[in-house]
């Protein structure tokens, strides 16, 4: 999936920093996934494994000692992270996308 720079027709809502895209502002656009600002789409960012949706790395507590480039990308967002399940969530989502990691046992 590639993003697309398209002049905004409409008002969005950045995916990556939350702040909003005016109407015929630059936007990066995917379908499925949203908009983002290209100031934000230079920063590198992992998925959460849970809901898919940018695990917030440009907030997150080890951003100091994280290299995106070489950790795991089995992160997960703040959001997952402070459900009730989130371990089990966590869990089958890894399993699910990584089967050979045989985590079922």
């Amino acid at each position: 999936m590639s993003w697309r720079k398209i002049p905004m027709k409409f008002p969005g809502t950045c995916i990556v920093c939350n702040e909003k895209i005016e109407v015929n502002e630059i936007g990066l656009w995917a379908k499925g996934l949203g908009v983002k600002h290209e100031k934000c789409a230079e920063i590198k960012e992992l998925q959460c494994i849970v809901c898919g949706a940018p695990a917030g790395c440009p907030y997150c507590e080890f951003q100091d000692n994280c290299d995106i480039e070489k950790v795991s990308q089995m992160c997960i967002c703040k959001k997952c992270s402070e459900q009730n399940n989130a371990f089990n969530s966590y869990q089958k989502s890894t399993s699910k996308k990584f089967p050979l990691l045989n985590l079922n046992s």
